[in-house]
């Protein structure tokens, strides 16, 4: 089953996994609007799809503000009148040993990670009711898995990614009687900023674009038996 012309949003879009879902999707038709705070990185995102061919509309805003939130499912609302596809991919780090650990940072972390991800899957969820069908994705992370090994000053990104893994189980309830699927994936470590940022000399195991093509097919009708699901990707460099 293809995604040609479905309508999916891209959180995070501007760089990273985010991107790679973003070109990914669009190269398979889907009219792609791309979200993140930045707008230098959306508009290099926007000109390598538009050299492809490809649909997109570029939103600038902060998945943490619900206003800009509000303001993303609005402008989707108006140009396209549904959201088929929703992909959570925004998402920050930050390193400090916990007994060091600052509530701004902390704060920081839960509310893009976490709080993003919880308003744009609340949005998204109305439309979807009204439709009475969609696919929500949320990007979890192996650090928030029971049992995984975890790695110190993390703490705060480790909590988000556990909360997101946990919103996506209950929302996959919520969602099944009106035809919406909501799926995790966690991932270890994907070759992006953010796991140099993490430091520890982590060695990624799968690119941003091996990545975007597990979302590609967890979101078309092959992932359609996915719901629910917090898919763990184990991968050695």
């Amino acid at each position: 089953m293809s995604i040609k012309d479905h309508v999916a949003i891209i959180t995070g879009a501007g760089r990273g996994v985010g991107r790679a879902t973003a070109i990914q999707f669009a190269r398979e038709g889907a009219r792609v609007i791309l979200f993140s705070r930045t707008n230098a990185h959306l508009e290099e995102t926007a000109s390598i799809i538009a050299k492809t061919g490809g649909h997109m509309l570029s939103v600038v805003g902060d998945v943490s503000q619900e206003e800009d939130v509000m303001a993303l499912f609005e402008r989707v609302r108006e140009s396209y009148g549904r959201v088929d596809i929703l992909v959570n991919c925004a998402g920050i780090i930050a390193t400090r040993p916990f007994v060091e650990m600052d509530v701004a940072t902390w704060d920081a972390v839960l509310n893009v990670n976490l709080r993003g991800t919880f308003l744009c899957c609340r949005e998204a969820f109305r439309l979807m009711v009204s439709q009475q069908h969609g696919v929500i994705i949320n990007l979890s992370s192996l650090s928030g898995v029971k049992g995984v090994e975890k790695f110190p000053g993390l703490s705060a990104y480790n909590v988000s990614k556990s909360g997101v893994a946990g919103l996506t189980e209950i929302l996959a309830v919520e969602g099944k009687p009106h035809n919406i699927r909501v799926c995790a994936v966690s991932p270890g470590a994907v070759d992006t900023q953010m796991l140099r940022e993490a430091g520890h000399n982590l060695k990624a195991g799968m690119t941003a674009n091996d990545l975007a093509e597990i979302l590609l097919f967890m979101a078309d009708d092959s992932g359609r038996m996915l719901s629910g699901s917090n898919i763990e990707l184990f991968t050695n460099a």
